[in-house]
Order: structure tokens, then sequence, then C-alpha cells
């Protein structure tokens, strides 16, 4: 089983049941990863903060265009 790059805990997911792309969470901290390959496994911080200003940006767009 993987562990967490954060804490070191365990992730609870084994590498041939997941595919790339997936999410998977750390039970202890809590943090979200993407995974990016399966083999090996890669692994790539889910940042929301990124989503949030894309999301921003969409809005600041669409009341230009009003």
């Amino acid at each position: 089983m993987p562990s967490c790059p954060e804490c070191d805990n365990a992730l609870d997911f084994e590498v041939d049941e997941v595919e790339e792309g997936d999410i998977v969470a750390c039970d202890e901290c809590g943090t979200e990863f993407e995974i990016v390959a399966t083999e090996p496994l890669e692994l790539a911080h889910v940042d929301g903060d990124d989503l949030d200003e894309d999301d921003d940006e969409l809005l600041d767009e669409e009341e230009e265009e009003d």
C-alpha cells in the first residue's frame, strides 16, 4: 500500500485498483492527490485554489460581456 507524501500514513487503496486521473485522499491528514501515473505510481497534490481562481476568471469574463 502506498503512503501519503504529506504525513507518511498508509493510503487506503491498491495501486492495481486505480486509474490515471482518479483522486485519492489520505484518511489521516485529508490531503487529496490525483493519480498521475500507475507504473510507477505517481501522485500530484490536488490544489482546490486553482479551480476557484479559474471560476473567478470565468465570472469576470461573463460580467464584462453583459
